[in-house]
């Protein structure tokens, strides 16, 4: 133990010295040198901040509502290229409530430069937020649905919550291909997990959908899945006086639900998915691109009947 601890100090000396040689011989280099260390230091210190939410369902083994906060954080690595793996770190997951609701919180945080990079590709950002739910699923047992929704608030509890639940979880980020397993590429993701033992999600290249604006992918899976039916339900597009088409709505019959909270949508520009606890799916191609953010819902209790309201861009 004492020779090893000489070791490394002389080591340290060394260091040094080699410092005030270069101050001296190379004030310039010196300083870079000084400079480029700090910023790297500063960047390993620095904390995760929200990006954005998404809303999805825990189907086993406890239904409830899951938010998903996806995170930038400079201390996880970016990937080398675009073939190269995709770190990131799962959060703990965080029962609350709410009243009378009760949610569960999971933290997920990418290198700021993936997530940049996915806000000007709708079909990266949606990929990496299928890795992020079958990153979850794996790591924590869970199943989801495999819809979700992108919330008009950027996170789900607060900052400081956040940040203790990342920051607290000293694993090394560049250690996840073995610790986590939860790497996938941006151009190389699979739709099957054949085995779960070694997690990697591959989809070949030329494979990747064009249609870049839908929201809803599937993505098959190993287990045996229930079979929903679809429900009866009513479209038609709403006009003004003149004729000119303002909205599209969807009436839909759900017999048998009595809550909102069962109800699981999912709205892209050109298309709508509903689930409904396991018991009812549609999806259905809008006619017209409609306008997401300015999408509303309401669920009449007393028919079972949940009523879509799409204005059209």
């Amino acid at each position: 133990m004492e020779s090893s601890s000489k070791g490394l100090l002389g080591q340290v000396t060394q260091f040094w010295n080699l410092l005030d040689d270069l101050a001296e011989s190379n004030p310039e280099s010196y300083e870079k040198f000084i400079e480029q260390q700090l910023k790297e230091g500063k960047q390993l210190c620095a904390a995760p901040e929200p990006q954005l939410c998404l809303q999805t369902r825990i189907l086993k083994p406890k239904e409830k509502i899951l938010f998903i906060n996806l995170c930038q954080w400079k201390r996880i690595p970016a990937p080398q290229s675009t073939t190269y793996p995709v770190p990131l770190r799962v959060g703990t997951p965080e029962d609350i409530s709410e009243t009378s609701d009760v949610y569960t919180v999971i933290d997920v945080a990418y290198n700021p430069d993936v997530l940049q990079a996915a806000e000007k590709d709708q079909v990266k950002k949606d990929q990496l937020i299928r890795m992020a739910m079958k990153c979850i699923e794996e790591q924590f047992q869970f199943t989801l649905s495999r819809s979700y929704s992108i919330t008009k608030f950027r996170i789900k509890g607060s900052i400081q919550r956040m940040k203790q639940n990342l920051m607290g979880r000293q694993a090394d980020p560049t250690d996840l291909r073995e610790k986590m397993r939860k790497e996938l590429t941006l151009e190389e993701i699979s739709s099957t997990v054949s085995n779960p033992d070694h997690f990697q999600l591959l989809l070949p290249k030329g494979e990747v959908s064009s249609k870049a604006r839908c929201l809803i992918e599937e993505i098959s899976s190993t287990e045996t899945q229930v079979e929903m039916k679809e429900p009866a339900y009513e479209l038609k597009t709403v006009a003004d006086q003149n004729d000119k088409p303002l909205e599209i709505e969807i009436k839909v019959e759900l017999p048998g639900i009595n809550s909102v909270s069962l109800c699981d949508l999912s709205v892209s520009e050109d298309d709508l998915l509903i689930e409904v606890s396991e018991k009812y799916r549609l999806h259905l191609n809008l006619p017209e691109f409609v306008d997401t953010k300015m999408t509303t819902a309401k669920f009449i209790k007393e028919k079972a009947t949940l009523i879509v309201t799409m204005p059209l861009v």
